[in-house]
């Protein structure tokens, strides 16, 4: 840790003693890692999952799942890279379930979803994000996933390659190519 800085230092001494102290059934420490990783989560799956519905229930899962896991949990890593990954693997098994459920023609179901949006919603998505949300929703899953985590996450390209199992010369094409086509899409070149 000792070539990290301070601030990043502190937020991982804080993880290790929440994970500490969630190990030892403290409802508190659950609560305050919930707190601290929900938001960003949640912006996360919304942009990457392209609707805000199944990105509140694949966040709650993560959670519920890691709240049940007290006694088999071990980070290697950050709580942060733990839980990004959780919620991102969770959204690739989403997208490939999908696609399955498109293949065979029950994809019927999906569009009996609300369109209403609910209050909470409003709070989470302004006009702008929403329009952004939509071009990025319009890119390959590939390119979507590249970009939200390295700008979202603050990811390396090294890391997301790793995460991704491919080569940083395609992660860093996949990132170029989807930044180009967000810009082309914001400035109303692409169709809607």
């Amino acid at each position: 840790m000792l070539n990290y800085p301070f601030e990043v230092c502190y937020r991982m001494m804080v993880d290790k003693l929440l994970i500490w102290s969630f190990k030892r059934g403290s409802r508190e420490a659950l609560r305050r890692i919930y707190d601290k990783y929900h938001r960003e989560m949640l912006k996360l799956a919304i942009i990457l999952a392209g609707e805000p519905n199944v990105a509140e229930d694949i966040v709650h899962d993560v959670f519920c799942t890691f709240a049940q896991s007290a006694d088999r949990i071990t980070l290697a890593g950050s709580l942060k890279g733990y839980l990004i990954t959780s919620t991102v693997n969770r959204i690739r098994n989403y997208q490939r379930d999908k696609n399955r459920r498109a293949q065979l023609g029950l994809n019927e179901a999906d569009m009996m979803s609300s369109t209403e949006r609910r209050p909470e919603q409003w709070a989470i998505l302004s006009e702008q994000l929403e329009h952004l949300t939509n071009a990025v929703a319009g890119l390959p899953y590939e390119q979507r996933e590249v970009i939200m985590l390295r700008i979202q996450c603050d990811m390396t390209f090294r890391k997301i390659a790793h995460w991704q199992k491919t080569s940083v010369s395609t992660v860093q094409g996949r990132y170029r190519y989807g930044i180009e086509k967000l810009r082309s899409f914001l400035d109303g070149e692409l169709p809607k």
